[in-house]
């Protein structure tokens, strides 16, 4: 068989080197034809000549491509996966934290027959308030989207042949790999590991990303939001009924006063606040439908060490074919 490795990069020149002889000494050991196929995520340091001396230093075993600007992570583990050639496809990130000696322990399990084996983080070591938003935000998820997503369970993974042309096959815009992950199904098998210290480098993950990408998980595999926001508007006008009644019947038994000036300025401050939730909440949607209708492509690429994976692209109507998708 034959395994391929895609590596996201982005601006990874100080560990890219250790990655590669770390991740070169495991497979090397392994009885497996490999290839590594590292992808250029439009980095603004010296990533770039890193990629081209390992694929001169390596011919048959190194390849990499490049993008024209940083599209992010998503597109580019798509353009990993497109260009990936293996029976088996490895994700992993090049920073070290996703250690390259359990790719052995991937393979085995892949070979009982597994499509899909994942390295799921065990969050030993993490801060608590952390840990505690982490659960918080997976159970509320789960209770929401079509699909279950585990906590943990990020994009380092190993993936079948078949588990790859699946994740080829769907063609929107807005990939989020994790639902997408959870939504091909296929035979399954997941173990824990504890996450390792970054080499070097920065985090690319912010507090504002990490929110993006909550808000991502939470309406990418669901209308549920939408339904929602029927339901609380439903409610909130039976409120108000039940409390314009109830100031009609104390305006006839009492008189007609002047207090509640406070209470009037609060509802209608806390209902504007919510009614610009929901046109958020509706823009969001509206605007996942704007992007995929402009069929861009995911990523461009501007050079590589031999023939670019084609931009993929959401398929044309009326039945013609999808530009920038090669044949399988």
């Amino acid at each position: 068989m034959k395994l391929s490795v895609v590596v996201p990069c982005y601006n990874e020149e100080s560990v890219i080197g250790r990655f590669d002889a770390q991740l070169r000494t495991v497979l090397d050991g392994l009885a497996v034809a490999y290839e590594l196929c590292y992808v250029d995520d439009g980095s603004l340091d010296g990533t770039l000549p890193r990629l081209r001396a390992l694929a001169q230093q390596h011919p048959g075993t190194t390849r990499y491509l490049s993008f024209s600007r940083n599209f992010g992570k998503e597109p580019a583990m798509l353009a990993g996966l497109k260009a990936a050639t293996g029976d088996a496809v490895i994700l992993m990130d090049a920073d070290l934290q996703h250690p390259p000696e359990l790719v052995e322990k991937m393979l085995d399990l892949y070979q009982l027959g597994h499509d899909q084996v994942i390295a799921r983080r065990s969050r030993d070591g993490d801060r608590r308030l952390r840990t505690v938003l982490s659960r918080l935000y997976y159970r509320a998820v789960n209770t929401w989207i079509d699909v279950e997503l585990i906590d943990g369970a990020g994009d380092f993974r190993l993936l079948s042949r078949k588990a790859v042309d699946a994740l080829l096959a769907l063609p929107e815009y807005n990939r989020f790999s994790k639902g997408l992950f959870s939504w091909i199904g296929f035979d399954t098998v997941s173990f824990d590991y504890r996450n390792a210290a970054r080499e070097a480098g920065e985090t690319k993950w912010r507090f504002g990303a990490l929110v993006n990408y909550g808000i991502d998980g939470m309406i990418s595999f669901n209308c549920r939001p939408l339904r929602a926001a029927i339901y609380t508007g439903l409610s909130l006008a039976s409120l108000a009924a039940l409390y314009a009644l109830w100031v009609v019947g104390a305006a006839v038994v009492g008189g007609v006063t002047a207090p509640g000036y406070v209470t009037l300025v609060a509802i209608v401050v806390g209902l504007g606040g919510l009614q610009m939730v929901m046109l958020g909440l509706i823009g969001e949607y509206i605007g996942r439908i704007y992007y995929e209708t402009k069929r861009r492509p995911h990523f461009l690429v501007k050079e590589s060490d031999g023939a670019a994976p084609a931009p993929v692209r959401a398929p044309a109507s009326s039945g013609t074919t999808a530009v920038g998708q090669r044949p399988r």
